[in-house]
């Protein structure tokens, strides 16, 4: 994990801080499960922990890519705040923020998880992170209110900096949340059961 500088903009403490407290959520969550807890399902077709996290590890994956491609040959022009724009908070609060309204949609093919997720993914998962807060921290003194990338799964559309950083933060929040209530399931199964 990252301790947050405090000469750091405030965007970026945030961002630290929250991808620090994901980590420590996933680690709670999955560091002692076996693979058959790890792999549980409380019902057809809903994701097991592990699902949860490799869900996670590969959209780390096809996003970190795109926005440190982005910061290539760009200004330095730092920001106090992240400032999605109309799309971008329409998008984060439609499918992205935890949250009754939120819209239910199948993941894309390329951050599907498999049927059966190996217990390396917790690692995989925070090795992810790590990479996370690495290009947090390399983007603060950008202006990531301007710069934009493409969008791994939909290449017309292009999100700033900013708007990524915090699609990533908030998708964190909502399946880490989904995870937890798949733990705390009266029907989770001791540590001698094995997968559905």
């Amino acid at each position: 994990m990252t301790k947050p500088d405090e000469a750091l903009p405030a965007w970026c403490v945030r961002l630290i801080s929250e991808l620090n407290a994901a980590d420590e959520r996933a680690t709670a969550l999955a560091k002692t499960l076996t693979p058959g807890q790890l792999n549980w399902t409380p019902a057809p077709g809903v994701w097991s922990i592990g699902q949860c996290l490799e869900h996670l590890y590969l959209t780390n994956r096809e996003y970190l890519e795109p926005i440190s491609n982005s910061l290539m040959g760009a200004e330095y022009a730092g920001v106090q705040d992240i400032k999605p724009g109309w799309f971008g908070r329409w998008f984060i609060r439609n499918y992205i923020e935890p949250s009754s309204k939120t819209r239910r949609a199948r993941a894309p093919r390329k951050i599907r998880p498999g049927a059966q997720v190996d217990p390396s993914i917790l690692d995989r998962f925070l090795a992810s992170n790590h990479k996370a807060r690495e290009l947090v921290h390399r983007a603060r003194n950008y202006d990531i209110n301007r710069i934009r990338f493409r969008n791994p799964f939909i290449s017309v559309v292009r999100f700033t900096v900013g708007t990524g950083f915090e699609i990533l933060s908030k998708h964190q929040r909502r399946h880490l949340l989904q995870a937890e209530r798949i733990r705390e399931s009266l029907e989770f199964p001791a540590s001698t059961t094995s997968p559905r």
